[in-house]
């Protein structure tokens, strides 16, 4: 692949001033399809995408997912081996100007095109194109003129305008497992283009600690590891020895994927939230203490607890919102580091308590009956009697339950009576549930 766009030099020697070293992860780019670690379910034998690329008839794509997935690996593979004329650029360098003079060259307008050789885009960070770069694409991309690779960490849906992902094939790429940055790591020890020349031996403790604080990120775990080696002073017969010491100071402090602009926000604060529906409180306060420690604003956590309290809570366990309503002005007061312990506490309670949707789905169902059922007129016995209302009749009639045994008389309060709140047999619903079957006479 070309390493620029327009300047199809070779690259220097390195004895006239050209690079005279690239990154481990750029050594151990895979060479063939079988090489790739992980992604199983898009380069697994007999899937789509890889018969496509073994038969060179891939079309537009965009590849998404977390860093260090595989994408530029998978992008580049597919370059080396298409017959076509390949432009790499970045979308946060390159402008709508770099694409005209793509496009030119896609319409015969350049030199150099073999015949039935195609053009092909492999344009990083995609996301980062507004709409109108987007759309100065789109009539090249419909026609074929050029075969657009698109790589970007953000979900495509949000960022790249319908039109022209419609003309995607759309391929996520997951985070790469344990499993898969192990193997990795072996094959970076062991091969001619990784560090097998500078004799490692990586302690499993080091390993360990490498693979489990790379956040599924090959390229941050090869870094790491290429660091802690080339530092590391030979030892008897050339060898390096890197433990876990090494190791901790090669990677030091673990990165976080958590973008508060992204949909991982969103993502993270979904998964908050289904936790303590779900009540497992170890996983709620995983995902409250990732957000606080990436920076997310503890009010916004402490919103979203006040709405699960009453929202998945409900009245199975009142004292749940009073919890989350107190934590709510605690944090606003205290602010971090000390709001992470009062939203942890209430984030657990919520979790812990007995669950119950029954107002929530009342005041939905409520809503719909209000927008497409029968219209209700107020009562005249339930209808404000202050000021000229007396003399229209209004109130007349009106029973108040406090002047009746148990505070509590059967009257109409709504016409056309339909039933919305249905409590569940969870928590102090059951004895609200109880209670409303008495006074309605129900067994």
């Amino acid at each position: 692949m070309s390493d620029s766009l327009f300047d199809e030099r070779p690259a220097k020697p390195e004895a006239e001033g050209g690079p005279a070293y690239s990154p481990l992860a750029a050594r151990l780019a895979p060479k063939d399809l079988a090489d790739f670690s992980g992604q199983e379910h898009i380069l697994g034998p007999g899937k789509l995408l890889r018969r496509a690329i073994e038969a060179d008839t891939l079309q537009s794509a965009v590849f998404f997912g977390p860093p260090g997935a595989g994408k530029t690996a998978l992008a580049r593979y597919i370059a080396s081996r298409a017959n076509a004329k390949t432009f790499d650029l970045n979308a946060v360098m390159a402008g709508v100007a770099d694409l005209k003079k793509i496009i030119e060259f896609s319409r015969g307008l350049g030199s150099g095109l073999a015949r039935n050789q195609r053009v092909l885009l492999v344009l990083d960070e995609i996301h980062h194109f507004n709409r109108t770069q987007q759309d100065v694409l789109l009539p090249s991309v419909e026609r074929g003129e050029i075969i657009l690779i698109g790589m970007t960490t953000e979900n495509p849906f949000f960022y790249i305008n319908q039109a022209l992902l419609s003309r995607f094939i759309v391929v996520e790429f997951k985070q790469l497992t344990t499993e898969h940055l192990s193997t990795i790591f072996d094959r970076a020890l062991i091969s001619e283009a990784g560090l097998k020349a500078f004799k490692p031996e990586v302690t499993p403790e080091a390993k360990r600690y490498l693979v489990e604080n790379s956040s599924g990120d090959a390229r941050r775990l090869l870094n790491a590891l290429e660091l802690a080696v080339i530092t590391t002073t030979p030892g008897a017969g050339g060898k390096r020895l890197i433990d876990e010491a090494v190791a901790r100071e090669s990677i030091q402090r673990r990165s976080l994927r958590y973008d508060r602009s992204s949909d991982e926000h969103y993502d993270h604060i979904s998964a908050f939230i289904k936790s303590m529906r779900g009540s497992d409180p170890d996983a709620a306060v995983y995902w409250l203490a990732k957000m606080l420690e990436a920076g997310e604003d503890p009010r916004f956590v402490a919103r979203r607890i006040l709405i699960c309290a009453s929202e998945d809570v409900g009245n199975a366990n009142p004292m749940a919102l009073v919890m989350a309503e107190s934590a709510f002005k605690s944090a606003e007061v205290l602010g971090m580091p000390e709001a992470r312990i009062i939203l942890a506490q209430a984030a657990i309670y919520v979790a812990c308590s007995p669950k119950s949707n029954a107002s929530y789905m009342a005041v939905n169902e409520a809503q719909a009956e209000v927008n497409t059922g029968i219209e209700r007129a107020v009562p005249m016995h339930l209808r404000d009697a202050s000021k000229d209302g007396k003399a229209l009749g209004h109130g007349q009639g009106y029973k108040y339950p406090h002047d009746f045994e148990n505070h509590y008389v059967k009257q109409e309060y709504m016409p056309d009576p339909k039933i919305f709140y249905r409590p569940a047999e969870q928590g102090f619903e059951i004895e609200i549930s109880k209670r409303l079957k008495r006074l309605r006479g129900e067994k």
